[in-house]
């Protein structure tokens, strides 16, 4: 079953202290470890380096660039690249329409997207609600991976 990591996941991989990190890190381990594939997208790293150079008061990680750099660069070889491709942005187009999807829960549909041209069936994700609208996504918190509550 191939997976496709939310932002989330990466967001919580270079800090320790999060209260999210060891189950976010165990669940990675775990899906490689039992040889699940498990990919991210130009657009995760995108959404990563935005948070990751907000500052701390903005809900960011207070990164400079080369700092975000450094972690991208550590976080990369963790996943396989899903790279942009045209038929993307049709499928995206075809789900925002289809769905009526607004607002933020844009950048997820284009997750959606990418899943679909890719042929991926899982998302692993803490937020399960901005997935549940797809039916034909399987949405995986790392806490079922991992059975923590």
């Amino acid at each position: 079953m191939p997976y496709l990591a939310d932002t989330n996941i990466l967001l919580r991989l270079p800090r320790p202290a999060d209260p999210l990190y060891a189950v976010a890190q165990q669940a990675l381990r775990t899906l490689q470890r039992t040889g699940e594939r498990v990919y991210v997208t130009p657009q995760n790293f995108v959404e990563f380096w935005s948070v990751a150079t907000r500052p701390e008061s903005a809900n960011g990680l207070g990164m400079t660039p080369a700092e975000a750099e450094a972690e991208v660069a550590r976080l990369e070889p963790l996943f396989i690249l899903a790279p942009d491709d045209p038929a993307i942005y049709d499928e995206w187009r075809r789900l925002v329409v289809s769905v009526g999807v607004s607002g933020a829960q844009v950048h997820d549909a284009r997750l959606v997207a990418v899943m679909r041209v890719y042929g991926l069936t899982h998302v692993l994700t803490f937020n399960t609600a901005d997935f549940t609208r797809y039916p034909d996504i399987t949405v995986v918190r790392p806490q079922d991976i991992v059975n923590v509550p």
